[in-house]
């Protein structure tokens, strides 16, 4: 090898080195960012919902809900940032004091519209809420089925084990059937997810 072929090795080598430095540099800023936004959705969660208990016996804490959304969607590879960041925030503008104008300030646009989408107009009958949740899954955002679909698993699990403390073994049955309706409408978003829940929905309830 002569001179020049030296030099244009180290200079391709130089090259390489300085695209892999570049490249695992932008992949860490990302993770970063990631992790930033993420924690910043739970703390933001866990404040506006600080007050609120679920309905099992215990009364746990109600961020334990959307954190186990969160969980849900990891658990099955699902790692954006706006379907996970809107997991953890699915409840608050339901259930909250949460505007959706204070959601666009801390979180943007895109999450924001995903909480949107899965949030029920609490002015209407629950039965009314119930059926409209059955009728416009299917037009749902890819973002906010997964969303969805985390939220009956993790609702579906609650009441396999520890259910809420005054509901009947009916109650129960009659939940079962409505999420199966609302996830008959979800069906094609994402195929580990529903078979999480195909597989909660074979648990016998007492």
């Amino acid at each position: 090898m002569n001179n020049k072929e030296r030099a244009d090795l180290m200079a391709e080598e130089m090259v390489a080195n300085l695209k892999y430095n570049v490249l695992k540099e932008s992949a860490e800023q990302e993770k970063h960012d990631l992790i930033s936004l993420l924690f910043k959705a739970l703390a933001f969660s866990a404040e506006k919902h600080t007050k609120q208990r679920r309905k099992d016996i215990e009364e746990s804490p109600y961020i334990n809900h959307p954190i186990a959304l969160a969980n849900i969607l990891a658990q099955r590879w699902v790692i954006d940032e706006n379907v996970l960041c809107a997991a953890i925030l699915h409840d608050t503008l339901e259930d909250t004091e949460t505007t959706a104008d204070e959601l666009r300030k801390h979180f943007g646009e895109k999450i924001t519209s995903i909480v949107l989408e899965v949030t029920d107009d609490k002015s209407l009958d629950k039965e009314v809420r119930k059926q409209i949740q059955i009728e416009h899954a299917a037009s749902l955002s890819h973002e906010a089925k997964l969303v969805k679909l985390a939220d009956k698993i993790a609702n579906i699990t609650d009441i396999i084990n520890t259910p809420p403390a005054k509901w009947t073994k009916e109650r129960k049955q009659d939940y079962f059937a409505w999420a199966k309706a609302v996830i008959a409408n979800l069906r094609g978003a994402h195929q580990g997810l529903e078979k999480d829940f195909d597989d909660l929905l074979k648990t016998k309830i007492s």
